[in-house]
């Protein structure tokens, strides 16, 4: 079927969208692609321990040694296969967040409005777009109204251009022009931005086939972004390969010196290099914060930048909207509030199980509500009126049968009020339907001061209630210019409607967690105060009194030294304008707080960007909003932010475990390596034993601390403190006595074992006990609780790393063809118990040390 013909207000059916989607295939530009598996063999073999291991490999060849080089080859097989898997799972978690960070689209599909991935539409949809919205695909308006679009992304132009939808009557256009962009056109493009307006498009091109496709932009990637994090531990990194390549030469040096074998002293430096070099540092920031990422998505939280993940677990303060993050955002009437001027007023409450029908005193109030709302509705709001008026007013369409809608005056920061002009067919009589705040509406019908007086007490008693008021008014216009504002036309005040909008299950309960974990939540509205406060009471966020709440007006009257003031005892902010939220979060920031802020709409973009965590509402929220925020709530609940708080908590804590545990196994490594040679003893530790460890360490570095669970308090303590480095000196100086004191031990089985043994035997037992003490340090920086309470917290994939470990070390060591490779000599029964019990010494120094650094913490 010709996309010309194709009904505009149904759309393609689902069995067609499938079918233009096999043939014409997603709708995506020619952006950044996943890393192929040969991408990734190549980055991880420019690394330096591979190549390393790959230099030690060839002069054992040199050598002669063609069996112990072989191992080593294999071994670089095993730890490069380790490597590409945790790269696999990263890059499979990246990818899928890319695709869940594509643009979003409302299109109609068998007459149904559908909000599908941007990547889904195909030629023939039909578009709904609203301001904030970003177009997913080249399209031709049907129908708007005063819609424009920021076109600069694809022309460079920054003013925003009017689209016109193509004249009823006329031939509908089945190609884009040559030339993209375009003032006063029907086209709309890929990429650009809703500015204002709204309207309906029949999409013509998608994928490369758009203008921005033949360009060739990649718009919409994710990526793993340097972060503070990476760019602090890169440093470190770079230092102490400095200091390994210095160490490594002074080594070969004193090596080839002291005994005269250079090719020795060669692998012995080798040997020290990979001992030294912590390359594990890069493996975690990059597998950990991408897979918390992955996890994060699993609670309907989607990253969209990966360096969040740093500051979200630090928030101190989270300012969030109250509709559709606090509360369900599902609003019912729920009462109706009759202006009687000189008469008595009249209040209703709504009750549709036992009511038919309305008094006919509230008839005017809900008519004129319905005349000022949108004709075909999405928002929650507009559609409990349509739904007051299908069930109290035998549906809505006898309001528009014999009625033109023939002017709009939307709302503007100055007036919180929209107004809609109606010609009756009959008489063409022009009748003006107003609806918004109560103090805007009362404002345009102009009243004295009693009556202003006496509407906001009927205000306060439904806003106590928590209900959300808003006024209606009406009036007539019998002038042949429309007015350039609505405070031109002569309004009468009607009445007043409350709406409900109850709070989401467990709500109180998330808040109460972020209290105990020392986060303020601020609620955002712009909703009247009194009933910003009663949800604020109802939620746990405020108290009894109304101290806690700040207007939007009072925010007006504040310099910005009051406002950082007035911030820290603020719990509401009511009757806040968009632009506002970029001040609260800026004097929040000003006072040192670590904002998390929610938003959604195209206003919000300022404040999102501004905020340390920006969060955008996936369910409602703009394009624009999505862009500017670097998470996206995509069920658009509060309960999911205290939940990726949490994650947040748990990601940064393993992060710092396994960093703190990669620097204490390195202590004992380095030090075997490096001061039996110094002392005239025999080499304890080749680049096989050294390749080896690496099987142990790289798995438990990334995939068992990333399993790891949350600390059990890690919402009971208040946020840490973001400028903090991950390593502060209490973190690091235990680390450095974890792997000294593990040094003593292994230096002591050594000596020790070779006057019993021998030197092959030494080295066994000597690699036993660091084996043994390397899985000590994995159980004991699990948690900061002592090891009898953190032992039996699940983490399956310990179990594997470690008994893997344990089984490899004993066939190195009994098995006749490993012990050759490894120069090791079997050893007895006594031996290995005796090993055993060095490998739980040196548990006891590890846990006397997390006691001692609890000390001061429990003081």
């Amino acid at each position: 079927m010709p996309i010309s013909s194709q009904d505009p207000t149904t759309g393609l059916s689902q069995a067609e969208a499938a079918q233009r989607l096999q043939a014409d295939g997603p709708n995506v530009m020619p952006g950044e692609q996943p890393r192929r598996l040969a991408a990734i063999v190549q980055e991880t073999l420019k690394e330096p321990m591979f190549m390393l291991l790959l230099a030690a490999a060839v002069l054992y060849g040199v050598l002669g040694e063609w069996q112990e080089g072989g191992i080593l080859m294999g071994l670089v097989v095993v730890v490069l296969g380790l490597t590409l898997y945790q790269e696999g799972k990263t890059e499979r978690a990246m990818q899928a967040l890319r695709q869940l960070s594509s643009p979003r689209a409302l299109v109609l599909r068998d007459g149904q409005p559908q909000r599908i991935a941007g990547q889904d539409v195909v030629v023939g949809d039909i578009l709904v777009v609203a301001e904030g919205d970003r177009i997913a695909a080249d399209a031709v308006l049907l129908d708007g109204s005063e819609l424009m679009a920021d076109e600069s992304l694809l022309t460079g132009e920054s003013t925003p251009v009017d689209k016109l939808a193509v004249p009823a009557g006329s031939d509908m256009p089945t190609a884009l022009p040559p030339q993209a962009g375009g003032n006063q056109t029907p086209f709309l493009y890929c990429g650009t931005l809703v500015v204002k307006g709204h309207g309906t498009a029949r999409v013509l091109a998608t994928g490369e086939r758009t203008a921005m496709g033949r360009i060739g932009s990649a718009l919409q990637s994710l990526q793993a972004e340097a972060s503070p994090l990476r760019a602090q531990t890169a440093r470190l990194v770079r230092t102490l390969a400095v200091v390994a390549l210095a160490a490594s030469v002074c080594l070969v040096l004193a090596y080839g010196l002291m005994r005269g074998d250079w090719m020795g002293a060669v692998l012995a430096g080798i040997a020290l290099a990979m001992a030294l070099l912590p390359q594990e540092f890069t493996v975690v920031l990059t597998v950990l914060p991408a897979l918390g990422a992955w996890r994060l998505s699993k609670l309907q939280v989607l990253t969209r930048r990966i360096a969040a993940i740093e500051t979200l677990g630090a928030t101190s303060v989270l300012c969030v909207d109250k509709t559709g993050t606090l509360t369900e955002n599902r609003m019912t009437v729920a009462q109706l509030y009759a202006y009687g001027g000189t008469q008595a007023d009249a209040t209703l409450a709504v009750d549709y199980s036992a009511q038919s029908e309305l008094p006919e005193a509230f008839h005017t109030v809900a008519e004129f509500a319905i005349l000022a709302s949108v004709q075909d509705p999405y928002d929650p709001m507009e559609l409990a009126f349509h739904r007051l008026g299908a069930h109290f007013l035998q549906g809505t369409e006898h309001l528009h049968r014999d009625w033109t809608l023939v002017r709009e005056y939307g709302l503007t920061p100055q007036l919180r009020a929209m107004s809609h002009v109606w010609t009756i067919t009959q008489d063409h009589t022009r009748i003006v339907a107003a609806k918004g705040a109560p103090e805007a509406v009362v404002d345009l019908c102009h009243l004295p001061e009693a009556e202003r007086l006496r509407i906001a007490s009927a205000v306060d008693a439904m806003a106590g209630q928590g209900l959300r008021v808003l006024g209606v008014a009406q009036g007539q216009f019998e002038g042949t210019d429309w007015p350039a504002q609505e405070h031109d036309f002569t309004f009468h005040f009607v009445g007043l409607l409350g709406l409900q909008d109850p709070l989401r299950p467990g709500i109180p309960d998330a808040v109460a967690q972020c209290h105990t974990a020392g986060i303020r939540v601020v609620m955002i509205t712009g909703d009247y105060p009194a009933t910003a406060h009663a949800i604020a009471r109802t939620a746990g966020l405020a108290q009894g009194d109304a101290a806690g709440v700040l207007s939007g007006d009072e925010i007006a009257t504040l310099d910005d030294a009051a406002l950082r003031s007035r911030m820290r005892e603020v719990a509401v902010c009511a009757r806040v304008a968009p632009a506002q939220k970029l001040r609260i979060v800026q004097a929040l920031q000003a006072d040192g707080q670590v904002v998390a802020m929610t938003g959604d709409g195209v206003n919000d973009a300022p404040a999102l960007k501004a905020a340390h965590v920006g969060i955008a509402m996936g369910g409602r929220g703009t394009d624009v909003a999505r862009e500017s925020a670097a998470l996206v709530l995509l069920d658009d609940n509060f309960a999911s932010i205290v939940g990726a708080i949490r994650l947040g908590r748990r990601i940064f804590d393993n992060v710092r475990k396994s960093m703190s545990y990669i620097l204490a196994v390195h202590v004992p490594i380095a030090g075997m390596a490096l001061l039996p040679v110094l002392l005239g003893w025999p080499t304890v530790l080749f680049p096989l034993h050294i390749a080896f460890l690496e099987l142990v360490i790289d798995p438990a570095c990334s995939m068992v601390f990333e399993n790891e669970p949350a600390e059990t308090d890690g919402m009971r303590h208040p946020p840490r403190d973001v400028q903090a480095p991950l390593l502060g000196q209490r973190t690091l100086g235990l680390a450095l006595l974890q792997g000294a004191g593990a040094l003593a031990v292994v230096m002591a089985a050594q000596w020790w074992a070779m006057g019993q043994w021998g030197e092959d035997g030494g080295r066994a037992f000597a690699f036993i006990t660091l084996v043994l003490g390397n899985l000590g340090l994995i159980f004991c920086n699990r948690s900061h609780l002592p090891l009898w309470r953190s032992v039996a917290t699940p983490n399956r994939t310990l179990w594997v790393v470690c008994s893997v470990a344990l089984l490899l070390t004993l066939a190195a060591v009994y098995l006749p063809w490993l012990q050759g490779l490894f120069a090791f000599a079997p050893m007895p029964g006594d031996g290995l118990a005796l090993a055993v019990g060095l490998g739980l010494l040196c548990v006891l120094w590890f846990e006397a040390l997390k006691a001692w650094q609890r000390r001061p913490l429990a003081a």
